[in-house]
């Protein structure tokens, strides 16, 4: 095995050199026609980059805000900062357009927070941004994406060091603002390399990948573009707006390209068993698929069974659903199920969960209420786990605390952070969970617990209960605890594309049925309506505190003369979300 490239531009070079002609990148669009650039051709398009980016004055170290959809242009200015020098920060474009304001506001934030010296969008998006950018500061103003492969001088370009910054990656937001994560080359490349080494190598497939999953992201920019780079291979992209309008693309995607590697939160397991038509997938053979890595929130080891039993009439590998936990602040990955066995999850006592114990149903105590938990597995070379008390003491086996994460790959603090938020190479992640037989099982964020007479429950497992309650959006359920003048109160919001009238009744019976816990309130809502982050996981704190506020409200109609034609269709799919029953 060729030894670890120092930087994205070591790695940039050794690909262009010795990769073959079918390896690089691959866009997919609405239409299924793709469009390929091997590495090499990427490495000329991104010294274009580098130079137009230097000729508009952009200087080792300053950071470049790119606010792109998934396309070649991308590319060409991610891996065009690197051969500079310079320092991307990939932000969502605006694509729930029914949230402009609040879209302004969260990305002149982040704008502040990261400093960059200009913004880096295509004529689609510039459109929209006209408005930001009066509140926020950019020394080099606004360029434009299309210019970035012109031909330009010739420059001399120094290599960056290891430990420079390569990127710099926002958290997800979902219990507090996203934060700007400070990722060196070494950090970067180090993740990509192991989660590379649990690929398996001795059937003989040479690994290929398929991502729908947005390049602002850590799972789709260090987990898909890197290993793919690192370990020079074929990617293809999908925009993420195609798969929400058509998810059967990316299974097509897998089969036409023979794919072995291709990662997706859990919601998007389940909105593929529940929109895709037997019909969509003629001639479809899934059978080279052997990592489905399912990741970026919580698993649900119901749906991820139904997607797996579902698509095997197509080839799709029992073993190929492997659950992963991580976190940007470690780069990405920081465990990894074992991807040669079946996903491993146990039913656990609900009653004993929350009071910290992790207690396996068995012939004993099978009728008590239960939360089933996936294994996210092992941690990835190089890494520890461990599990302490809100005080720092370490767990015994089966006590739910607080995890904490080392590894090569963890970031060195939050930029411009004057305190380090890692103490002693740990860092603690906000994620409560448990070890048991060597292996991690996560209970939910710290933040989002829910207290209940004295007790704590998690509510990922009362959102999984309305799973297989009809006419619910998938993936579209907060809930929450709050405590007033009636005590401690649980508070279930549901997103329904067309609610009846006992389908917030239907919702308080299955929970109660899961879980024993009966709620206070199940309120109904039309779709769109919980804030999400922008990688689209629920934020459970802002829909409690938007409700007590009265300001839970649907998105502003959209804007006609944003989009239009087919392309305002797929957007407007994206902004609705995934949908049960959907047509």
């Amino acid at each position: 095995m060729n030894p670890l490239p120092e930087t994205v531009v070591h790695a940039l070079h050794r690909a262009a050199a010795s990769a073959t002609a079918t390896d690089g990148i691959r866009f997919l669009d609405r239409h299924e026609n793709a469009l390929f650039f091997d590495w090499a051709t990427l490495a000329q398009r991104a010294q274009m980059a580098a130079g137009y980016l230097h000729a508009k004055g952009v200087k080792r170290h300053d950071r470049v805000a790119l606010i792109l959809p998934t396309c070649p242009e991308f590319i060409d200015a991610w891996l065009g900062c690197q051969l500079l020098g310079a320092v991307p920060v990939a932000l969502y474009p605006p694509v729930r357009l029914g949230r402009l304001d609040e879209y302004f506001q969260q990305t002149a934030t982040m704008i502040g927070s990261a400093q960059p010296v200009c913004i880096i969008s295509d004529a689609r998006v510039r459109r929209i941004l006209g408005r930001l950018l009066p509140q926020v500061e950019l020394p080099l103003g606004l360029l434009k994406a299309e210019n970035l492969s012109k031909e330009t001088a010739p420059i001399d370009l120094s290599p960056p060091q290891g430990n420079d910054l390569a990127m710099v990656q926002f958290s997800s937001g979902t219990t507090v603002a996203p934060k700007p994560v400070a990722l060196t080359h070494r950090q970067i490349l180090a993740n990509a390399d192991a989660i590379m080494d649990f690929f398996p190598h001795d059937d003989g497939l040479e690994h290929a990948g398929v991502s729908w999953l947005p390049l602002y992201h850590d799972m789709g920019l260090i987990g898909c573009i890197l290993p793919a780079l690192l370990r020079p291979g074929p990617l293809t992209l999908i925009p993420p707006e195609v798969f929400l309008a058509k998810p059967s693309i990316w299974l097509r995607a897998i089969s036409r390209f023979r794919a072995t590697l291709s990662p997706a939160p859990d919601f998007a397991y389940g909105l593929c068993t529940d929109r895709i038509r037997d019909e969509e997938l003629d001639g479809c053979d899934l059978s080279s698929w052997r990592l489905a890595m399912n990741g970026a929130e919580s698993v649900s080891p119901a749906r991820a069974k139904a997607f797996t039993d579902r698509f095997s009439k197509w080839g799709l590998p029992a073993e190929a659903m492997t659950p992963v936990y991580g976190l940007s602040e470690a780069s990405l990955a920081v465990t990894f199920s074992n991807p040669k066995t079946v996903m491993h999850s146990e039913a656990f006592e609900s009653r004993a969960l929350s009071k910290g114990n992790a207690r396996i149903l068995n012939s004993e105590n099978n009728d008590a209420p239960k939360v089933e938990l996936s294994s996210v597995g092992r941690p990835l070379r190089g890494f520890e786990i461990a599990i302490r008390t809100s005080e720092g003491t370490p767990c015994d086996e089966g006590v739910v605390g607080q995890l904490w994460v080392a590894g090569p790959s963890l970031m060195q603090g939050y930029l411009g952070e004057t305190q380090s938020s890692v103490v002693d190479g740990w860092l603690k992640t906000g994620d409560l969970g448990f070890i048991l037989n060597g292996e991690l099982y996560i209970t939910g964020r710290a933040k989002d617990v829910i207290v209940l007479r004295g007790r704590n429950h998690n509510p990922q497992g009362i959102e999984e209960s309305l799973l297989n309650v009809e006419g619910l959006r998938t993936g579209c359920v907060a809930a929450v605890g709050t405590v007033d003048s009636k005590g401690d109160r649980l508070l279930v919001f549901v997103e329904s594309r067309n609610p009846t009238k006992d389908t917030a009744q239907r919702c308080s019976e299955a929970i109660l049925s899961k879980t024993g816990l009966e709620p206070d309130l199940v309120m109904i809502l039309e779709p769109g309506v919980l804030p999400r982050t922008s990688s689209g996981k629920i934020r459970r704190a802002e829909t409690l505190k938007r409700w007590q506020q009265g300001t839970l409200s649907s998105p502003d109609k959209i804007t006609p003369w944003l989009l239009t034609g087919a392309l305002a269709k797929s957007f407007i799919g994206h902004l609705r979300g995934p949908g049960r029953n959907r047509p």
